[in-house]
């Protein structure tokens, strides 16, 4: 696998986190 592949699945898993936190707990945003 190469580093780019690797990088865009950790940003994208760290973005779909992100916005689920903020769907769910909006006052802490």
């Amino acid at each position: 696998m190469s580093t780019s592949l690797i990088l865009a699945g950790v940003t994208a898993a760290a973005l779909l986190v992100y916005l689920l936190a903020v769907l769910l707990r909006p006052e802490r945003f």
